[in-house]
């Protein structure tokens, strides 16, 4: 009310966002302002219904302040009288019908300070009486009416926390804090957290609360701020209640920069404040502040585009404090992942892969990520199923929210032709999380050769992100599978140019107007043997081409080379129709049978 009196006070003339702070708080409260003049900007475009990209009342002056653009007439009335609002198109509204600024608030209307504004009192009480006047008694209405209506919040999603510090590469910290909180909050509180991956893309997001909350189907929203200095971390957190968009609670944090308990620290109040806490299992072991913030460091890279990075931070960490159990779990899977994608060559990542699982799992047996990291391990390395899946469900018992733990067990029930079974924990995991693996549930799809359907997965997916590299490649891969080969180009084509790398575009097309399918393919041969004289290159991923080319011996003797090497996709070779020339070859048969799995065809 305060905002909104000072804006329309102003006529129009810009009030910058130093003069909103300090009208609406006195010097001594310290709060965290930004957050506090965003809050309350937004809550009157939304009861105003006003567009900030299209506004008809509240103008944004970029990096100044506000404009109230909206005509205003100024009522004069006795004093005496009661100010009645004037005629306009909407619906009559019954004395009954109409809720105070008092009620509404829980404070008295406004002194008579504001003599001149009363008209624009009574509008904004009318303005946030016109849901309750129109929908009767429609849900909202008695949401409104009566507060202990409201539904119980049971699910929460933790926006990215914005950098304060003044320097962007802290980032990594806001970041980090973050993710710690998520993991808290899963760990401290009965609610469903959104999922890391979901939230972190509206990291700097100007969109309202609500629409965020429903994408994510959230029923509170966690969000605030973060700053770090040489000795001392500042975190603001403020909980809306997404239905009302209403503020349920908010608190600041001052402490030493050291302290690495903040995140867990918040994460209960947030918990006792919806009722929704967990007794404590047992107090946190303790962490060395120097290798936090370098595990912190490894997450953010590992989390965003530089993962081949993150594993120098992780043995950071390590090296700081030794018995740091999470960054010896986060070092397995650094090295699991790299193999997976090719980045490490598996003859020398397998091992040290698996002695940090193991370390991990020694640390701390309560561990969530130990037991994935044991999991990946038995599964990517030794092809051992039975022990994987077992480390998989005891993962999946300490953290059932953890939608990675379902495309892990996924891959592993498909690698032993158990593709129904896949399929459905594609769609467990797309369900919890859809942005951390959005290429999840079609990649089962294209694995038990249900071709049409990951198409239209990969394309759904696809309208939320257009430019997904990983959605792209395999959109390529389903469409060569297919036999479509023209499609597969322009698809190629399209991720070249979205990676910054125009000619290969031109190359291949180039290639497939010369030699057509086979043209395209031993394009493709080329360019990967080429890259394999400075980079690991699975010798599967080779006999995939020359599969294509129809060259049995070489295909044959490039699949022996990578089952010799433990190349993880050599798993999957039986869901390749590339290889089904091969089926009845004895030696192809060898092959599978010796990764454990018996013969699908």
């Amino acid at each position: 009310m305060e905002l909104l009196i000072l804006l329309a006070s102003r006529e129009g003339q810009l009030v910058t966002r130093s003069e909103i702070a300090d009208r609406l708080w006195a010097s001594e409260v310290f709060v965290d302002t930004e957050h506090g003049i965003n809050t309350a900007i937004r809550k009157l475009r939304y009861l105003l219904r006003d567009d900030p990209d299209n506004p008809q009342f509240i103008q944004t002056v970029i990096g100044m302040g506000y404009r109230f653009i909206a005509p205003i007439t100024t009522l004069h009335k006795p004093s005496s009288e009661a100010v009645q609002p004037a005629a306009a198109s909407i619906d009559p509204v019954q004395p009954e019908q109409v809720i105070s600024a008092e009620a509404l608030t829980g404070t008295p209307t406004l002194p008579s300070r504001y003599p001149v504004w009363v008209g624009l009192t009574a509008l904004a009480a009318l303005l946030m009486s016109i849901p309750i006047a129109t929908l009767g008694a429609h849900l909202l209405g008695e949401r409104l009416l009566h507060r202990n209506a409201q539904p119980v919040i049971s699910s929460l999603a933790v926006l990215p926390l914005d950098n304060l510090s003044g320097d962007s590469s802290q980032n990594y910290f806001a970041d980090g804090m973050t993710d710690e909180l998520i993991t808290m909050l899963a760990k401290d509180s009965s609610l469903r957290i959104v999922s890391r991956t979901s939230v972190m893309q509206y990291r700097g997001a100007r969109r309202p609360l609500p629409e965020i909350a429903r994408a994510l189907h959230a029923d509170a929203i966690l969000e605030g701020s973060v700053s770090r200095s040489a000795d001392h971390v500042h975190m603001n957190l403020q909980l809306i209640r997404a239905d009302t968009d209403s503020h349920l609670w908010a608190d600041s944090y001052e402490r030493d920069a050291n302290d690495v308990a903040l995140p867990d620290e918040a994460a209960k109040a947030v918990a006792n404040q919806l009722h929704r806490a967990v007794p404590a299992v047992k107090a946190n072991r303790y962490v060395n502040p120097a290798a936090h913030d370098a595990y912190l460091h490894a997450n953010y890279l590992w989390f965003g585009t530089h993962m081949e990075e993150s594993g120098a931070w992780f043995r950071k960490a390590i090296d700081l404090q030794p018995d740091y159990a999470l960054a010896w779990a986060g070092l397995a899977d650094y090295y699991g992942e790299g193999v997976v994608v090719d980045v490490l060559d598996p003859r020398t990542s397998i091992v040290p892969e698996e002695q940090a699982a193991k370390r991990a799992l020694e640390l701390d047996p309560n561990l969530p990520q130990a037991h994935q990291a044991m999991a990946a391990m038995f599964f990517i390395d030794r092809w051992d199923w039975a022990d994987a899946d077992r480390e998989i469900l005891r993962a999946l018992s300490l953290d059932p929210q953890n939608g990675e733990l379902y495309y892990l067990r996924g891959c592993l029930l498909q690698a032993v032709n158990r593709n129904a079974e896949a399929i459905d924990l594609g769609k467990k995991s797309m369900e919890i999380d859809p942005f951390s693996r959005p290429y999840a549930l079609a990649g089962f799809y294209v694995g038990a050769r249900q071709y049409d359907a990951a198409l239209k997965e990969i394309r759904l997916r696809l309208e939320a992100n257009p430019n997904n590299l990983d959605l792209l490649g395999l959109e390529m891969d389903t469409q060569r599978r297919m036999g479509n080969y023209k499609e597969a180009v322009d698809v190629w084509a399209r991720w070249h140019i979205l990676t910054g790398d125009p000619q290969s575009a031109v190359n291949l097309r180039r290639a497939w107007d010369r030699g057509g399918a086979r043209g395209f393919v031993r394009w493709q041969l080329g360019r990967r043997l080429l890259q394999s004289k400075s980079r690991y290159v699975s010798p599967v991923e080779l006999s995939s081409y020359y599969a294509q080319l129809g060259d049995k011996e070489r295909t044959l003797a490039l699949l022996e080379e990578g089952y010799r090497q433990r190349a993880t996709d050599t798993l999957w070779i039986q869901g390749d129709p590339a290889y089904d020339f091969l089926h009845s070859d004895r030696r192809f048969r060898s092959i599978v049978q010796r990764t454990g799995v018996a013969p699908a065809y």
